[in-house]
């Protein structure tokens, strides 16, 4: 029989050994959302199911979550519009705008479908020695974002209570926003993934939670569903969700892990602060 899924707590502050004061977000403020897909068309690289993926995770935002068409902003390699485009300077700029004004208890989005990969970590936070980076479309000339600058752009400048979800559906990107501990789909705590140095520099008080499509050391599987060019972890998380609206943490996991078997990759659950994961999982 499931287990019943747990309404989120209205909890003061809880001080966690090693991890500091956070609170769990209610989920009841302003919701925004950023979803950044990437093809990479006519580059060497190609992708096919990137800008789907957002578009999907926006009509699922929209249809089932309330997020409202003009608080999620949508970048893409399909686009007249400059500004729309998935450079590095303007996903930086849409990072800092899904932050600013942040308040307790809003609940915060963040998608992104495109290239990942890794590079040697050269400030000692990570424990394999590797930074997980996202390749913007023009990469070749402007840089990868590393997670340590993803982090200090979207993690670390929350308020106490704020949710931020993120879901990273890219090759290598286990530990992509650099978020402290990861579990395994029974709710067990899986290990501390950065240092101790890294873990007072990223720490925060808000409720930040990642979903990724792979460990740090797979790939993410660009594939085929129903006829659509998609990313499978992006359609997992969807159709998982679609299904069952009403899920735990863990159960989500577990979900989102059934639905990618056929592929040899395994969804990882990451986050700032210590959580109970047979908590209900909400946006």
């Amino acid at each position: 029989m499931p287990r019943p899924v747990l309404v989120h707590p209205a909890q003061e502050q809880q001080a966690v050994r090693g991890h500091g004061y956070f609170q769990y977000s209610k989920c009841t403020g302003r919701k925004k959302a950023l979803c950044i897909g990437i093809n990479y068309t006519g580059q060497k690289r190609q992708l096919r199911g990137c800008i789907n993926d957002i578009r999907n995770v926006k009509r699922f935002l929209t249809a089932y979550r309330g997020y409202r068409d003009g608080d999620i902003v949508m970048l893409m390699d399909e686009t007249t519009n400059p500004r729309q485009m998935p450079t590095r300077r303007n996903i930086i700029d849409a990072m800092r705008w899904l932050v600013k004004d942040a308040k307790p208890h809003d609940s915060l989005f963040f998608h992104y479908s495109g290239h990942g990969g890794q590079v040697p970590d050269h400030n000692g936070s990570e424990t394999d020695g590797y930074d997980e980076v996202i390749y913007p479309v023009d990469y070749k000339t402007a840089g990868v974002i590393l997670d340590d600058e993803m982090n200090r752009i979207m993690v670390k400048s929350l308020p106490t209570g704020c949710r931020l979800t993120a879901i990273f559906d890219s090759c290598h990107s286990g530990t992509a926003l650099g978020l402290s501990l990861s579990y395994h789909a029974d709710g067990r705590l899986k290990g501390i993934q950065v240092s101790d140095r890294a873990r007072a520099l990223k720490g925060t008080s808000a409720d930040v939670i990642s979903f990724s499509g792979c460990r740090d050391d797979q790939t993410s599987a660009d594939t085929v569903q129903k006829g659509v060019a998609v990313g499978a972890m992006s359609y997992a998380f969807v159709t998982s969700l679609s299904r069952n609206p009403v899920q735990s943490y863990q159960g989500l996991l577990r979900s989102v892990r059934e639905i990618l078997r056929q592929y040899e990759q395994k969804a990882q659950l990451s986050s700032s602060h210590p959580i109970d994961t047979n908590l209900r999982f909400i946006l």
